[in-house]
């Protein structure tokens, strides 16, 4: 990965700097912004949240609103352009909007109980808490999934594209991880338990889990650290300059790679189209047990697991054959 086409994409980790919304502002919108950020256990949930307060900023400045004096109205006209045409020019997915809305009233919030006996409040309500927030279909998801092929080819992409690139690609096909987890996770998170090779990761809120690697995938990473001369500790996964990847390269990457495989939904595959496509396969395997799956996607509520399961809605699998069985000899006679 260190010449064109060889994980150019795979670059530097974003600064921690604060979003534009805060940086000009007074000492004080600054210090709690960087406390309300810190206060979140987990980085991947402290990046998403940067971001996404990056979003509301950038558009108050483009429209000419003042943050700390907004309105419910100017979030509904926040969310209302959101759907239009998104960040880059697509509408965005109502899960996506619903996201950033409440990292923007999380924010709010924190602004309010944080200076409500300042002489002088930097805010003195929530406009989030009244805007018109998406209310999510719990059985919907608008991320695009691969099919069995597709992945294959990807694979073999990441494959031909570098070790790094295979390591990685394989550890969000095989493990099923969010992104987060994956490029938070350090080469002192290897291990063994029992006889199995383990990855010690940092997951969602905050907790611990240990992911078992099998032998394919225990040879990929051996392999990546072995060209990188065997290093006992840092970062698992970093850039041909010695850096950590984040979260957007990853994003970047997979659509690279999926170009070059000649997908077509290589343009909106992102890191978690990976994970979907493991806990579909999962669910494929084992003829639906949702049990398993949703231990391996590590879901704490089993109906985020079903909404991964694609032949749900394939009428080759619905109720009504089954019952058909039941009932259709009486009909028969009748």
């Amino acid at each position: 990965m260190t010449a064109e086409g060889h994980g150019t994409e795979l670059v530097a980790a974003e600064p921690d700097a604060l979003p534009a919304i805060v940086a000009p502002a007074p000492t004080r919108l600054a210090e709690l912004t960087t406390m309300w950020l810190s206060r979140q256990r987990s980085a991947h949930t402290r990046t998403a949240y940067r971001r996404d307060l990056w979003q509301w900023g950038d558009w108050c400045a483009a429209t000419g609103r003042n943050p700390l004096t907004a309105r419910a109205a100017d979030l509904d006209a926040w969310i209302v352009e959101q759907r239009a045409t998104g960040a880059r020019g697509r509408p965005a997915a109502e899960s996506t909007i619903a996201r950033r809305l409440s990292a923007v009233a999380s924010w709010y919030d924190y602004l309010v109980v944080n200076t409500a006996a300042d002489p002088e409040p930097l805010i003195r309500h929530n406009p989030a808490q009244a805007a018109a927030r998406p209310r999510i279909d719990p059985d919907d998801s608008s991320t695009v999934g691969l099919a069995r092929t597709e992945a294959d080819r990807l694979l073999a992409e990441a494959r031909a594209d570098s070790l790094t690139s295979h390591a990685l690609i394989l550890l969000l096909l095989v493990a099923g991880l969010r992104v987060g987890s994956a490029i938070g996770a350090r080469i002192e998170d290897l291990g063994n338990d029992r006889g199995h090779r383990v990855l010690n990761l940092t997951v969602k809120g905050g907790r611990r889990r240990r992911v078992p690697l099998p032998p394919v995938l225990a040879h990929a990473l051996d392999e990546m650290l072995a060209e990188r001369g065997h290093p006992a500790q840092g970062p698992l996964f970093l850039t041909p300059s010695g850096l950590p990847v984040y979260e957007l390269s990853v994003h970047r990457l997979i659509r690279r790679l999926a170009r070059r495989a000649g997908l077509a939904s290589a343009s909106v595959l992102s890191p978690h189209s990976l994970r979907h496509t493991a806990i579909t396969e999962m669910l494929d395997a084992t003829g639906g047990d949702l049990r398993r799956a949703q231990d391996f996607a590590g879901h704490a509520d089993p109906r985020t697991t079903r909404r991964y399961d694609r032949r749900r809605d394939q009428l080759d699998n619905h109720g009504a054959y089954l019952l058909a069985g039941r009932f259709g000899d009486t009909a028969a006679d009748d």
